[in-house]
């Protein structure tokens, strides 16, 4: 039976796989800027990591704890999350433009998400053995809307990068909304892990 870590769990990774993959393509990027640009970036990337690295150590820290402390750590990481991302928005808007990144930063974050929709539906799939009989059709509905999710998301993904010219503004909306809906079936799944919980 899955426990309650893995509603946090895949919420938490999938906000860490997100960040590893805007550092990684930053610090390509950041290598074609000129000397006083480079420099700027440098600060700007390093700050992130220091926020991705305190992210990641509030997780680890939580990695035992009951659901009572994951819900004000998370409202914590939630916090720490829009820093990110905020610090994130400043580097594409000052820098992305420089050296032409945002379609790539685009493409290694979508690959990040999708990734995660696909690990979260099979961690449920697999569990989905355990649960009691009445909830199985409840956890293969929420495996296929992980599914369906991902193919969603990797459609509108596809359609934004066939056509090139999209704004940043417009790139980060498709990822916004798919990690939305990936909060949403991983709450459901949550929700029915907690029923199934309490009907035992």
């Amino acid at each position: 039976m899955p426990s309650s870590m893995h509603f946090y769990l895949n919420w938490a990774k999938e906000r860490v796989d997100e960040m590893d993959a805007l550092l990684s393509t930053m610090e390509g990027k950041a290598k074609e800027l000129e000397a006083e640009s480079r420099r700027k970036a440098d600060k700007l990337i390093a700050d992130l990591h220091a926020k991705r690295d305190e992210f990641q150590e509030a997780i680890n820290k939580q990695a035992e704890a009951g659901e009572t402390a994951w819900l004000r750590t998370k409202a914590q990481l939630e916090i720490m999350w829009r820093n990110f991302e905020g610090e994130a928005q400043k580097y594409v808007e000052t820098f992305g433009k420089q050296v032409g990144q945002q379609q790539q930063i685009f493409q290694e974050v979508a690959a990040a998400q999708l990734k995660a929709w696909r690990e979260a539906a099979e961690t449920i799939q697999s569990a989905a053995a355990e649960f009691q009989t009445k909830r199985r059709a409840d956890v293969d509905a929420m495996v296929t809307q992980f599914k369906t999710g991902a193919s969603d998301a990797e459609a509108r993904f596809k359609d934004l990068q066939k056509a090139g010219s999209e704004s940043w503004a417009s790139l980060n909306a498709a990822l916004t909304d798919s990690r939305k809906a990936f909060d949403r079936a991983n709450q459901t799944f949550w929700d029915v892990f907690k029923q199934s919980n309490a009907e035992k």
